[in-house]
């Protein structure tokens, strides 16, 4: 049975997405980049040497390869000061998450359209973490670079926010303005994918009402499907069930049970920065 079966409601099928780009919610004064240097940021990996690929990756998808030994993380410790980089390969092989304490920084989009209703995506199944699990809109990390780094007001995650959703979703970035995104908290998490592989983040939560033209990348995203209040609660409902092999990333389901039904409030009454907590870092 396809993934689609899983739910009982219309599948927004790839491509097929089509919404003006009108609506605009809640605003962050945009500063221009800031002065910081390269060599003003910490210069080193933490952890030296990538990691070579064993005889277990010989048939990893050739883009999430590329990914996972091009991309540096953010190495973060759990106050989420930088204190280091290193390949998304190495911050996500268990065997460091356990015996380093690897902690990266990430980022998870909360997407709402002008009827308030959330746009998920299913993982595609070349994702060498947590292939073909739902989760929200665009889940991802800011990069070792400088635009990324930028600690005011979070505007280094945003900026990599607004860079992932044109990757993954295709969503321009006039769709998405930095200024529009919402940060409303972190959290920090482990999570085991398989036996090799999991997550250690520390997650900046991030909100953003906006209509826009999603052209899904079937590298990264098998399927995307906006749901309402009450479709979500049926899908956490069936997941827990089990119905049909349905599966919510873990980082998803740590939001939906401790934050998303009163956040979503503040969405559709236009009170989102009343909500706003960045000093505290959730430990779940």
């Amino acid at each position: 049975m396809s993934a689609s079966s899983l739910f009982n409601l219309p599948l927004i099928r790839l491509r097929s997405l089509a919404l003006s780009s009108s609506f605009s919610s809640f605003r962050f004064a945009h500063r221009p980049l800031s002065s910081i240097s390269p060599r003003k940021l910490p210069n080193f990996r933490a952890f030296s040497g990538t990691a070579m690929t064993d005889t277990k990756d010989a048939g990893m998808d050739a883009v999430q390869r590329r990914l996972m030994f091009e991309d540096e993380c953010i190495l973060v410790d759990e106050t989420d000061r930088v204190v280091g980089h290193d390949s998304k390969y190495n911050c996500h092989l268990m065997e460091n998450i356990e015996a380093k304490n690897l902690l990266h920084r990430a980022f998870s989009v909360f997407l709402f359209n002008s009827k308030y209703e959330l746009l998920l995506q299913q993982r595609s199944n070349t994702k060498v973490t947590f292939p073909l699990v739902w989760t929200n809109t665009c889940c991802s990390h800011p990069l070792y670079r400088e635009s990324e780094l930028i600690q005011d007001n979070a505007l280094g995650v945003r900026n990599a926010a607004q860079r992932k959703l044109l990757d993954e979703l295709g969503i321009v970035a006039e769709d998405v303005p930095v200024d529009e995104f919402t940060p409303l908290g972190r959290m920090l998490y482990k999570a085991p994918s398989d036996g090799k592989w999991g997550e250690h983040e520390l997650d900046y939560l991030l909100f953003i009402v906006r209509d826009v033209k999603v052209q899904p990348n079937p590298d990264e995203v098998a399927e995307i499907k906006y749901v309402s209040r009450e479709e979500l609660k049926e899908l956490v409902k069936k997941a827990d069930a089990g119905e049909e092999g349905l599966k919510l990333s873990p980082w998803f389901r740590l939001v939906v049970d401790n934050f998303l039904m009163k956040w979503w409030d503040h969405v559709e009454k236009g009170t989102l920065v009343e909500a706003i907590d960045m000093k505290t870092i959730h430990k779940l």
